[in-house]
């Protein structure tokens, strides 16, 4: 190879969109398919730049910043890229999509991103799918096992707004939840604070704690069944594992629920077949400026869930 077959530095320059994110971030996006470490490598050697000076990974950038990019060696396309079966299923799954945002109902066992052994999550897919979009961000998170509707930013201005709605509340969040026992209300809020404690192994937990963030959980029964009752949960908070935290707080823990719930209630349910996390996150409601109405999705019960529901309806 001659010197000028070299792959060479490149340089960038911010736009207003992508303006506020930490220089870490944004090459991650930049750089998709680049592995995190190898981005704080070249971090941490100097060898990118803003306005010609080294900068820590919490670097804000600010529009119209020139940003050096150092000439890297990518792995082939076709090694990094999500199985096609997968790639398929996110992209079945999208729900909505427009010049702003995108909304996935996302599958239960598919994590939101990648990392912790994980090569692939929704947004390194979305971006596969993706790959001439400039910006494709999480606006929120769902845990691995949780279903249904996933926020997906388009633009660092939506990101930023979205973030101020949930800030101030005005994200209305809906789940439906199957929970041990019987509460003799048909509604309950739970006000309880949160603490996220990682454990010797390095798996993480979040407990009840005086100590944690303050956390809401508003609980609505739709239906009661034996030994089990369909519950409506409606966030106040967005913290995380708040709502598994929350039932198996007030003594109805979600069934299927590996991490908080009920060993023995978890296998009479398999019973019926249920085999995951029982919760679905199935209503999203906010306001948007350039809108009269407020944007509204909703993702219907996954048929697996659906299935388990039928079979505790019928006669004993």
């Amino acid at each position: 190879m001659t010197s000028t077959d070299k792959p060479k530095a490149h340089y960038l320059e911010i736009s207003q969109d992508a303006a506020g994110q930490r220089i870490d971030n944004f090459l991650l996006t930049y750089l998709k398919g680049v592995p995190k470490s190898w981005i704080y490598r070249i971090l941490r050697r100097g060898e990118v730049r803003v306005n010609k000076g080294r900068v820590k990974p919490t670097r804000r950038l600010v529009a119209g910043d020139k940003v050096r990019v150092p000439p890297l060696r990518m792995a082939k396309p076709n090694s990094l890229a999500p199985a096609q079966k997968i790639r398929k299923q996110v992209e079945q799954s999208i729900i909505h999509e427009d010049a702003h945002l995108l909304v996935i109902n996302k599958p239960s066992g598919l994590a939101v991103h990648g990392g912790s052994g994980i090569s692939h999550g929704v947004i390194e897919i979305l971006r596969d799918l993706r790959p001439q979009a400039p910006y494709l961000e999480l606006a929120h998170r769902l845990d691995r096992d949780t279903s249904g509707c996933l926020l997906v930013a388009k633009k660092r201005s939506a990101l930023r707004r979205l973030q101020q709605l949930q800030f101030d509340g005005a994200i209305n969040k809906q789940y439906l939840t199957l929970l041990k026992g019987a509460w003799r209300k048909d509604q309950m809020r739970i006000d309880a604070p949160l603490r996220k404690n990682t454990l010797q192994g390095g798996e993480r937990v979040v407990r009840v704690d005086a100590s944690g963030k303050p956390a809401a959980t508003r609980f609505t029964v739709q239906q009661r069944l034996n030994a089990s009752m369909l519950v409506n949960a409606r966030l106040e908070t967005g913290r995380t594992h708040q709502i598994r935290v929350h039932a198996a707080h007030a003594n109805a823990p979600i069934l299927g629920d590996e991490k908080y719930g009920d060993p023995a209630a978890n296998q009479a349910m398999r019973q019926s077949g249920l085999t995951r996390l029982f919760l679905h996150a199935w209503r999203l409601d906010f306001p948007w400026p350039e809108r009269e109405a407020p944007y509204h999705f909703e993702a219907p019960l996954p048929p697996e869930l659906a299935q388990v529901l039928e079979r505790l309806n019928q006669p004993q």
